[in-house]
This record gives C-alpha cells, sequence and structure tokens, in this order.
C-alpha cells in the first residue's frame, strides 16, 4: 500500500494514499477503536449536509473565496450523492463532543474539494479543513445540529410504523369485539371482557406513545447551528446562522429552525432526551403488548391457547411442528435495548457541564439504534404476527363458563356470602357456576346469558 504523509497541527501523519481523510482522522481511528463499527448514515448525511449550508452561508456573507465555497458545495454534493461513504471511518463513539467525527468530515470534504480545484490530496494550504470547510463552525455547534437531523430523518419511518401498529391492533379490536373471554388480574381468573376491548385498550396504549413522538420531534427541530463553541456565535459572520439554518432545512427537507438561546443549545440535551423517553414509553407499552401475546398464544395443550399466532417459521430445530411466538420474543428484545438506550441517554445527558455537554456520540449511538429497530421491525410485527393473529373461539368461552370467578357477576343479586359460598362449592365439586345456580333454581340459564352481555 502506498502512503502519503498529511499534517496537522500536531505533526505529520502517514496515511494511505487513496484515503481521502487526513492526520486528525489517521490520529482518531488509532485511539477511537470502541464499537468496530463507522458512522451511520444519517450522521454522515447530516454533517455533509451542515457543512454544505455553511459554505453557502460563507460565501453569502462574503467570508469565504467564491471558488472555495463552491468548490466545497460541490465536494458535498458529491458525497449526498454517495462517493466517498467509506472515507468516513472514525468510530461511532469517539471524541468528546464529536470532534473526531467532526474532522473526520472536514478532511474528507477538504481533499474531495481539492481535486476539484485540481490539487492533491493534502494541499492545504489552497483549502483547509479547519480554515474553509469548518468555517463559521465548530464541533460544539454542529455535532448538536447534526443529531438532531440524523434523528429527525429516522422519525417519520417511526412514526409511521407506531401508527401501523396502533391501526393492525383497532382492525384486531373491532374483529374480536364479540369474542367474550376471561378477564385476568393478579393473573388470576378475574370478571369477563371482551378479547377485542383488550386489543382496544391496546391501540390506545400505542396511540398515546404515539402522540408523545409527535410532540418530541417539534422539540428536535430547533437546531444549535451558529452557535459555534459556546453558544457565542463566536467567529461568525453576520448574517451567517440564519442562512445557514435554512439552508439546512431546504437541503434536509425538515422544517428546522434556529434555537432562540444558543447556549442551552449547547449546554442542555432535553430535546433528544424529551425523545427517548417517548421511546421508552413506547417500548414499554409494546413489551407488554407482546408479553399479553405470548401467554395467550401459548399452549397449544398446556397453555392458556386463547390465540392462534402465524407461523413465520419452524419453531424447533428439534420439535417438528412446533410454532413459537417468534416475533413477539423479538419485539421484547428490541424493547429492552430501547429501554437501556434511554438509560445511558438519560445519564449522558446529566453528564454535561457548563457550557458544553460532551456525551454526544454515546447518545446519538443509542437514538439511532432505537429509531433504526423501531422502523425496521415494527411494521413486520404489526403485519406478520397482530394481523396474523386468531381467536380461539372455544377456549375462550369454555374459559369463562368453567371459571368460578362469574359468581361476581351473581353477588348484585344473590349477595356476597352466598357467592363465596358458590364459589367454593364450584371448586370442591367441580361443577360450573351455572350448573349450580340453575339446579339450585337460583336463575335460569337465560339468566345466567344475560349476564355476559
Amino acid at each position: 500500500m502506498k502512503y502519503r504523509l498529511d499534517e496537522d497541527s500536531l505533526g505529520k501523519v502517514k496515511i494511505p494514499a487513496d484515503a481521502y481523510y487526513g492526520a486528525f482522522t489517521g490520529r482518531a481511528i488509532k485511539q477511537y477503536h470502541v464499537t468496530g463499527n463507522t458512522s451511520h448514515e444519517n450522521l454522515i448525511k447530516a454533517f455533509v449536509m451542515i457543512k454544505r449550508s455553511a459554505a453557502v452561508a460563507n460565501i453569502k456573507t462574503k467570508a469565504i473565496d467564491a471558488k472555495q465555497g463552491k468548490a466545497i458545495i460541490s465536494a458535498c454534493d458529491k458525497i449526498l450523492a454517495g462517493k466517498h461513504i467509506e472515507q468516513f471511518v472514525v468510530d461511532m463513539i469517539n471524541s468528546g463532543a464529536g470532534t473526531a467525527f467532526n474532522m473526520n468530515t472536514n478532511e474528507v470534504i477538504a481533499n474531495v474539494a481539492l481535486e476539484i480545484l485540481q490539487k492533491k490530496k493534502g494541499q492545504y494550504h489552497y483549502l483547509h479543513p479547519n480554515d474553509h470547510v469548518n468555517m463559521s463552525q465548530s464541533s460544539n455547534d454542529t455535532y448538536p445540529t447534526a443529531m438532531h437531523v440524523a434523528i429527525l430523518m429516522n422519525l417519520d419511518d417511526v412514526i409511521l410504523a407506531v401508527n401501523m401498529l396502533t391501526k393492525s391492533l383497532k382492525r384486531k379490536a373491532k374483529e374480536f369485539s364479540a369474542y367474550k373471554k376471561i378477564g385476568r388480574t393478579h393473573l388470576m381468573d378475574a370478571l369477563p371482557v371482551t378479547l377485542g376491548s383488550e386489543f382496544a385498550a391496546y391501540a390506545t396504549a400505542t396511540n398515546n406513545a404515539y402522540r408523545e413522538i409527535v410532540s418530541a420531534q417539534k422539540e428536535l427541530q430547533h437546531v444549535a447551528l451558529g452557535g459555534t463553541a459556546v453558544g457565542s456565535g463566536a467567529n461568525t459572520p453576520k448574517g451567517y446562522r440564519k442562512i445557514a439554518v435554512s439552508e439546512l432545512a431546504k437541503i434536509s427537507k425538515l422544517p428546522l429552525v434556529p434555537e432562540k438561546d444558543m447556549q442551552y443549545a449547547l449546554q442542555s440535551r432535553f430535546a433528544i432526551v424529551n425523545l427517548s423517553g417517548a421511546l421508552r414509553n413506547l417500548a414499554l407499552e409494546i413489551n407488554k403488548i407482546a408479553n399479553d401475546i405470548r401467554l395467550m398464544a401459548s399452549g397449544p395443550v398446556a397453555g392458556l391457547s386463547e390465540l392462534g399466532i402465524p407461523a413465520v417459521h419452524a419453531g424447533s430445530s428439534i420439535m417438528p411442528g412446533k410454532v413459537n411466538p417468534s416475533l413477539a420474543e423479538c419485539m421484547n428484545m428490541i424493547c429492552f435495548n430501547i429501554i437501556g438506550n434511554d438509560t445511558t441517554v438519560s445519564y449522558s445527558a446529566q453528564a454535561g457541564q457548563f457550557e458544553l455537554n460532551v456525551m454526544l456520540p454515546g447518545m446519538l449511538k443509542c437514538m439511532l439504534e432505537s429509531t433504526d429497530m423501531i422502523k425496521n421491525f415494527l411494521p413486520i410485527f404489526s403485519a406478520n404476527l397482530i394481523d396474523g393473529l386468531s381467536a380461539n373461539k372455544d377456549k375462550l368461552r369454555n374459559n369463562i363458563e368453567n371459571s368460578p370467578v362469574i359468581v361476581t357477576l351473581l353477588t348484585p343479586k344473590i349477595g356476597y356470602q352466598k357467592s363465596a359460598q358458590l364459589f367454593k362449592e364450584s371448586l370442591n365439586t367441580g361443577k360450573t357456576i351455572r350448573e349450580l345456580v340453575v339446579s339450585k333454581g337460583l336463575m335460569t340459564d337465560k339468566q345466567v346469558d344475560a349476564l355476559f352481555v
């Protein structure tokens, strides 16, 4: 392999000759060997869009030579078209405030721009990663902005996926509306409900979570770009911030606006925590739904067997014909990961000091993981599990008939004491409550049926 010597403020670094990154990145990849994964495509796109927007603003405010600025814009356009993505080599978790990734981006854009200017890689006296690509910026305002943009890129699909789940649950609620079943509290038999009402309650839960996510989305639309190092906007030309954010909104197709308090935008990660909490709440609700489905589908002989689940693949490598609630189990694991990610985000949010929270890369990794899992898997969970559920009508009806707990419905007619005696007699004799009340002349079959209406 051929190498070139690339230079930064610390000295010279040997870099592969065909690499578009430079000295800072060369040092960083030796230090930040963490997850083994390079940065998320949304983060790359977000950062490159920020650099392009900054270049446009710098040209319009006459802060940069137009030829240099246009070369930066052209370089960004090439990357956004899919070229040189492999040059973004810094680990997703890297230096505090994401400086290493910001510099990886600056160096790649600078070297692509140099080639556009018909110069060689590393000839930074013509166009420099810091002086020109990073002009009017800091890692401290670009990374928080990129976080918001990268997450927002995922969020529309997340919202669609949650809405899809809610619709699936509502359809099942309607389909199962006439199927009476034994309710359960403390995992013990309770008063009858309908299978449809259970699913209607699930739909209410996911719809409430949906509203939280939509509300959190609006907070993320406020960005820190233009705050530079400490939120004071130092080293930015007059008018730069308004132009840069407007350009970023245009190229990202997101309704972005400048955060009014720039120091707040660098110090606080409220918008991130707010969304993370909404995703955690969604995960808690879906996890409960998945657990209920697993229990209701348990069996088919020794479990509850109230629900039939679609077979998406063979359930066992050793037991022929076995069907497992595999998609519900996968959903459980996703929910656990989202809850864990929220814990990381929460700890990271309170770990900032004074004018900057530096825990940004770790927070963003968690947020993109959570939103990726939701948008990727939730539509599968909805279409291939929820939509395919069936009700075991006979089992549901038999459970009601055979459970002594329905004696509760008799209490207003025959009193608590007599109802308790019937409950004990049913357990001791194996006779159903229906059989006992009819044989004792307390009620007719028709009157018992009316209890379940």
